[in-house]
């Protein structure tokens, strides 16, 4: 039996390893580190085997009891924390000083392509730390649909963003869950590996908007928009500066990159398809439609 602790458990990610690695291996210790036990404890009200401590990445406090007795760290980083140095590099020196030498990290496909990304960085810490390692690099994250951008489509009808035509390859976030949950109950068959995984589209977010429009009764457009424009639209909205500028790099750097490399370890791992576009628009479509 092993103690995995899982950071941003409460996220669309950190719920979907959740509901994977309960089912797969029921004899592990899942332990969910999040800012408020109790708001967790209904969000997983239906995993009566889940444990709970108190983890904030901002809270440098909860670090040492949080990672007593872990052995596997589920590690992602909080959109809204750029600031690599200041709040990663002191939690991966307490997963050295608390024996912990297995961790899971979610980075981003291309991420070792991009020395400028916050992703590159943790990835670049984990391996100057000498800790066993597993990258999980998704692409690009369909369910940004419905978070990030959901604003502006309910709002305004649009999704603006600095991409132009680039194209990206989109993947359901629980095909990254499950992928995750066994690469957690795993370790050891993929350690010091990174790993991408990707659906099997490449599309613009021109394309998209084409794909969501024909499953909807309201249409929505595309705005591409420069990165100083995107910038200030964002800033006078009172999104975070670090969160703007990540947004900027992960939307406006594909525009001078090749097309995303396809991969098929979804498949192989699994024995199944991943989730295309058109079966995540109709499954979400109600998020599309004015309320």
């Amino acid at each position: 039996m092993s103690n995995i602790l899982i950071t941003g458990a409460t996220g669309n990610i950190g719920f979907e390893i959740i509901r994977f690695l309960t089912k797969i291996a029921p004899s592990n210790r899942i332990i969910a580190g999040v800012r408020n036990i109790e708001k967790a404890k209904i969000t997983f009200k239906d995993f009566s085997n889940l444990s709970y401590t108190h983890f904030d990445f901002e809270d440098f406090d909860t670090f040492d009891n949080a990672l007593k007795g872990i052995d596997t760290v589920f590690l992602l980083r909080p959109p809204h924390i750029s600031d690599i140095d200041t709040f990663f590099k002191p939690l991966i020196l307490k997963f050295k000083e608390n024996g912990i030498n297995q961790v899971v990290f979610l980075s981003v496909q291309g991420a070792e392509k991009s020395s400028v990304i916050p992703h590159n960085k943790i990835e670049r810490l984990l391996i100057e730390n000498g800790l066993d390692f597993i990258f999980l690099r998704p692409s690009y994250f369909m369910q940004n649909l419905t978070t990030t951008l959901i604003g502006d489509i309910k709002t305004k009808r649009e999704i603006i963003l600095p991409a132009g035509k680039a194209k990206f390859n989109w993947i359901d976030i629980e095909n990254i869950g499950e992928v995750g949950a066994i690469l957690l109950d795993k370790f050891g068959d993929y350690k010091n590996k990174a790993i991408e995984i990707t659906g099997l589209e490449n599309e613009s977010f021109e394309k998209v908007t084409e794909l969501i429009n024909k499953s909807i009764d309201n249409p929505i457009k595309y705005r591409n928009v420069n990165p100083f424009s995107f910038f200030w639209i964002k800033k006078r909205e009172g999104m975070a500066k670090g969160m703007i500028i990540v947004m900027i790099l992960l939307h406006f750097l594909p525009r001078f990159q090749k097309e995303p490399k396809l991969s098929f370890f979804y498949e192989q791992l699994t024995g199944k398809k991943p989730t295309d576009l058109k079966t995540f628009i109709k499954r979400e479509k109600k998020q599309f439609e004015i309320q």
